[in-house]
Formats: structure tokens, sequence, C-alpha cells
């Protein structure tokens, strides 16, 4: 009210005068509450300059570090048909421990001498491949003979045709000497008839020297002959020469082709012994699947298959362990507006449901039953729920985690931000702004002048 009409005024002027009136203003409790109402009210504007610690809340649950640690399903590597079960749910199983047994259900494999046939079978063709490798030692052995053998027949055949040549040379130098004989034969002969001419040798002398000048003639024409013969035998050597060459090639190209055939058959076996013992090597690890075993130590959860007869698939979940031996961690979601505000190693406070806790998310400080971590990892892709997984470990420099944790209860986090006066963070909740995400230049430029 303006208090603008002189008629309001005057009457309540006009109150005072009365007795009651002056009462009612002069009772103590009214003065009592004004003194509240004026107390509380600079209480009010004083807190609104007390610090607040900005913090980004999010819930999550108690998980293990490391992923083998992790519950974990035991699967079948091979289809098979349950036969007998040597754990059941809450048993304690060391790495290695029988969980299940499961018998054969493919043809391929039902035989129960399976194994021992194949390595009877990968024994025989060993056998041969010995056999083939002895037979290809064999060949090279008798291919080193026939050479051997082509080489006394060539020296020989080469002796041969030196004493050709040597006959030829003989026989030329004999055939030469003949012919010295005709001549001198001749020579005689012809003084012979002429001097028996002049009456100084008879006629005897004359028929004499005709004879042997005739048997000289003969002489020539053997001595011609055996020289033609002498070479004849060089040509024949030398002939012998190639014939030798050729027939031993031959015999030479039969044994390598022989040797070539030994070792077809020798790389052939060779592969057939590495497929057999390869097959050898898959059933006997096949027989070792019958017996489904425990990875690592933990305790068996539940029972996924159940029953004795059932039959199974390969792949197929039998049951889950909980290892005994884990890391514990937090796993956490945080929405992504909230994303560019947690890194990597930053600081968490941290409670778990059932323990006793008191907090205050603007005075840390002041809470009760938190627990202190480290934010390990930072998942880049956003999860089904709409958020992004943040990763929790204990802090080493604060008090360690109770042991009393199980995995998959309920925890909640707060991330710990810049501590700023209450009446700025009402400020930021009304207008929707994110905890610490704008900075000022100064800021900025100290930032990069650190960097630098």
């Amino acid at each position: 009210m303006l208090n603008i009409s002189e008629n309001i005024s005057h009457y309540s002027k006009s109150l005072r005068k009365y007795q009651n009136v002056q009462n009612l203003e002069n009772r103590p409790h009214y003065k009592i509450l004004n003194r509240i109402i004026t107390t509380v009210s600079i209480l009010a504007v004083v807190a609104l300059f007390l610090p607040w610690t900005q913090n980004i809340s999010s819930t999550g649950a108690v998980t293990t570090l490391k992923p083998n640690q992790r519950p974990q399903s035991i699967q079948s590597v091979i289809s098979g048909r349950i036969e007998r079960w040597y754990v059941q749910e809450g048993d304690f199983v060391k790495k290695g421990d029988t969980i299940l047994f499961i018998s054969e259900i493919k043809e391929d494999y039902l035989d129960p001498n399976l194994v021992t046939n194949t390595q009877n079978q990968v024994t025989a063709k060993k056998q041969a491949l010995t056999s083939y490798t002895n037979k290809v030692n064999t060949v090279s052995v008798q291919i080193q003979a026939i050479e051997n053998e082509k080489k006394l027949k060539l020296e020989q055949a080469n002796n041969k045709i030196k004493q050709s040549l040597l006959k030829i040379k003989s026989d030329s130098m004999d055939l030469e000497a003949i012919k010295t004989q005709v001549k001198i034969a001749n020579t005689q002969f012809n003084r012979s008839v002429q001097l028996n001419k002049e009456g100084l040798k008879p006629v005897t002398d004359v028929e004499e020297k005709r004879l042997k000048l005739q048997e000289v003639d003969a002489k020539i024409i053997t001595q011609e002959n055996k020289y033609l013969t002498s070479k004849n035998e060089y040509i024949n050597s030398k002939v012998e020469i190639n014939r030798i060459g050729a027939e031993y090639s031959e015999k030479v190209s039969k044994a390598q082709s022989d040797q070539f055939t030994a070792l077809s058959n020798q790389f052939d076996t060779e592969a057939q012994v590495n497929k057999l013992e390869n097959q050898y090597a898959n059933y006997s690890i096949r027989n070792g699947l019958y017996y489904i075993k425990a990875a690592q130590n933990g305790y068996i959860n539940r029972a996924l298959q159940a029953g004795i007869g059932e039959t199974i698939k390969e792949g197929t979940p039998i049951v889950t362990i909980m290892p005994s031996e884990y890391d514990v961690a937090v796993e956490t979601f945080v929405n992504p507006v909230d994303l560019p505000l947690i890194k990597k190693g930053e600081k968490i406070r941290v409670w778990f449901d059932g323990w006793p806790t008191i907090v205050f998310s603007g005075w840390p400080e002041m809470s009760y039953g938190t627990f202190g971590g480290e934010i390990v990892a930072i998942e880049n892709f956003i999860s089904e729920n709409g958020k992004f997984r943040v990763l929790i470990a204990p802090d080493p420099t604060q008090d360690k985690w109770p042991k009393q944790l199980s995995i998959g209860s309920g925890a909640q986090t707060i991330a710990l931000l810049n501590t700023v006066p209450v009446w700025f963070e009402i400020w930021r909740i009304l207008n929707g702004f994110p905890p610490d995400y704008y900075k000022t230049k100064s800021k900025l430029s100290k930032n990069n002048k650190e960097k630098k």
C-alpha cells in the first residue's frame, strides 16, 4: 500500500488511541519473533558466501580392476554328453580341478581305440618313409657306381685312342720305310738291267733284283692295308667313346628317374606322416577336453547346465566361476555433460551400500564413511544407458577399502571439483550450467604459461 489516502492514515492513527492496540504492540513474543526473523535472514545472507565444493555425483557398482578377475563362464570346447559332475554350487576350486566329464557324441570320434590306431598308422607310414629314404640312398649309390664305371670306360677308350694313334704313327713310318725300300729296289733293278746290257752283270742277278722289287711292292700294299686298318681302329675308338657316353647317360637317366620316383614317394609319405601326426595330436588333445577344468582359482557360482545325459554343443556355457583373488574397483557412469570434467588420475570419494555413511556433498571434509578412489579408465564410447562408463580404483594414499565388499554391490561416487561460494552454486544450478566448465582468460593464460 502506498498509504496515499488521508482517510486511511487518519484511521490508523485513530486506532492507536485504544489501549488494546497499544497492548498488542508491547507484547514480548512479537519482539522475539522479529529478532528470530532478523537473525535467520542475516545467517542466510552469510551462508550464501560460505565455501561450497562443486562435485559430480553418480551411482555404480563394485567390480574388479582387471578383466581376468571378473566373474566368467566356463565353456565346453567340444560337443558332448554330460556324464558326471565333480562340483556343486558354492564349492571352491583350484586351477586345473575337474568340474565336469563329458562323453563323445560325434561319429567320427566314437572309436575308443582311435588314438592307438592313429598312432599305428603314423608308425607304419614312418616305416614306409624310411624305406623310400633307403631306396633314394641306394639309387644315389647306384648312380655313383655308374658314374665311376663310365669314367673308367672312358679312360679305357681314351687309352685305346692313344694306342690307335701310336699304331697309326708306327704303320705310317713302316709304310714310308717300305716306300724307301721300293725306291731302293727299283734303283737296284734298273742298275742291274743296265749293267746286264753292258755285259757287266749276269741275267740271274737281274732276275734276283726283279724278284726283290716285286717282294717290296707286295710289302707296300700290305703295309698300306695295315695303315688304313690302324686309322679305322682310331675312328672306331672315337665312336666307342660316344657309345660309352650314350650308354652310361641312359643308365644314369634311368637311375635318376627311379631316384626321382622314390623322392616323390618319400615326399608324399612325409606329407601323409605329418597329416597323421596332426590327426594324432588333435585326437590326443580332444581326449583331454572331455574333462572340463577350472581355468583359475575361484568359487562355483551357478551351474548353467544340469542333469546327466544332457547333450551340449561346443561353446556352450556350463558354469560361472568367481575368481578368489581380485583387485576391487568401482564401475560408475557419468552424464555426457560432465564427461569433459572427468580426467584419468582424478581423485574420487566413494561410499558403499550397507556401509555406515554420512555424506555432505558440498563439504566433503565433514563427511564420514567415504573412501578415497582414483580414476583409472574412462570409456570413450557411450553406454546403453546414455552415459559414459568410468572405472575407479582404490587410492593408495587413502584408507583401504573394506574387505567385506562383494562384487556387484552398489556404490556411489562424488568427483570433487573447485570450491565456490554457495550463492554461485545456487546461481549455476538455476541457470543449468555445468560445474567448473567455464574458465576465465586469466586462468587460460596462466595454464598456457605453465605449459610453455
